[in-house]
């Protein structure tokens, strides 16, 4: 799986410093930026902020000696998988539905072979005058994606629409677009994700919990929903938005966690990722546990097993998911412990990742992919990059097998 790849047109308007948090999330998602910013583009950000975060040169002026020498407008037009105008201006979409070439965004836009999405930003006035909507129309019937703006309070004073879209909402349509034909490869397929801690009441006001944050779970959740997956995603306590296109079931113990798996059956895809309490309180007290005073002796607590969420759905004989995937958190001896996992647990795969660090709290991670036929070691990357590829490597399965995952387990 190569790198993908995007020309990102930065061009005039206040909202153009939104620009630079859009580069640092893709390059975050391992997608390569190389950018242009036009002169207006220039008045709110600087080539030099775009290129220290794109780590690529920018590129800003059609008759540039050097750069023509370097790159040439023709192929930085097609140098990319997608063509990204953020923010889009009201000028700029009218010069691309016109045909004109002036400068070097509008004659990259019109040379490109390429999908291109553009991401409107302007006063709510200049979106809603019929010759912008004229452009739109026209941009559209071309085959250009414009996203709609959000309304809201405008940098002007004004309010209505025509404020760019939040970052993580350009992010996916990013995604989207980049994902092409694969982006219904798992369409008809039912997934099932875990994620998050589960908390497990010692009294009214304490819990056992640990420090999953939910992220890598939702990533994975909203990946496979990018390539057309029905997802259901249960998820301990988190400080998450849920992703979009997903079946959001909220939980707080591991038994609670088990009911919902076990109530989203059937399902084609198991994905277990959260960081379930192996313990809890036998029994958990009614009133807040208090302490005694100095001298006294430490209150003392039974605890009995949670159940195994992962084995249970792994070993069932009706309804159990035809590809169930573990994850093996570890500090130490990470491959050893998850091929005994696999073993044990009766998984199918087991992603396997060094949690010594700051992954639970983190963005990134390192793993290793555990089959039966062996592991396959990812280089560390962001956590959503992870969640794509492995979404990506379910879709390569459930094609290979045709109707239905049959798997070595069942």
């Amino acid at each position: 799986m190569t790198q993908k790849r995007i020309l990102l047109i930065i061009s005039g308007g206040i909202a153009a410093y939104k620009s630079l948090e859009l580069i640092r999330e893709l390059r975050r998602r391992d997608i390569a930026c190389r950018c242009i910013v036009t002169k207006g583009g220039q008045e709110f950000v600087t080539p030099l902020s775009v290129s220290a975060l794109s780590g690529d040169k920018v590129y800003t002026e059609l008759f540039n000696l050097s750069d023509e020498a370097e790159m040439g407008h023709i192929e930085l037009s097609r140098s990319a998988d997608l063509v990204v105008a953020c923010p889009a201006t009201a000028d700029l979409m009218a010069k691309a539905a016109g045909g004109l070439a002036n400068d070097l965004a509008s004659t990259t836009l019109l040379a490109t072979d390429k999908p291109v999405l553009m991401v409107p930003a302007m006063n709510v006035r200049m979106w809603q005058h019929p010759a912008t909507m004229r452009n739109i129309e026209t941009l559209r019937a071309d085959g250009v994606t414009v996203m709609e703006p959000d309304e809201g309070a405008m940098a002007c004073g004004e309010f209505g629409p025509g404020r760019l879209p939040e970052i993580p909402a350009i992010v996916a349509e990013i995604e989207r677009m980049l994902a092409g034909e694969n982006a219904g490869a798992l369409s008809g397929t039912h997934a099932l994700v875990t994620a998050g801690p589960t908390r497990e009441p010692l009294d009214p006001v304490r819990f056992l919990s640990n420090h999953s944050s939910g992220k890598q779970g939702y990533a994975i959740a909203e990946a496979l929903a990018r390539l057309g997956a029905q997802v259901t995603l249960v998820s301990g306590p988190v400080s998450l938005p849920a992703p979009r296109g997903v079946n959001l079931v909220p939980v707080e113990t591991a038994r609670q966690m088990l009911k919902a798996c076990e109530d989203a059956l059937p399902t084609d895809v198991f994905v277990s990722v959260a960081a379930v309490a192996d313990w809890r309180p036998a029994r958990a007290a009614t009133k807040k546990l208090k302490i005694k005073g100095a001298g006294s002796e430490h209150p003392s607590m039974e605890l009995t097993e949670n159940p195994d969420i992962l084995k249970t759905l792994a070993n069932k004989r009706k309804n159990r998911p035809s590809l169930v995937i573990g994850f093996a958190a570890e500090t130490h001896d990470v491959e050893e412990h998850a091929v005994a996992k696999l073993k044990r647990k009766n998984c199918d795969w087991i992603v396997a990742n060094d949690v010594s660090g700051d992954v639970m709290g983190g963005t990134e991670n390192e793993i290793a992919l555990i089959s039966r036929d062996g592991s396959e070691r990812w280089p560390r990357m962001g956590k959503d990059e992870v969640a794509r590829r492995l979404a990506l490597k379910i879709a390569e399965t459930v094609g290979d097998e045709g109707d239905g995952l049959k798997l070595a387990a069942e």
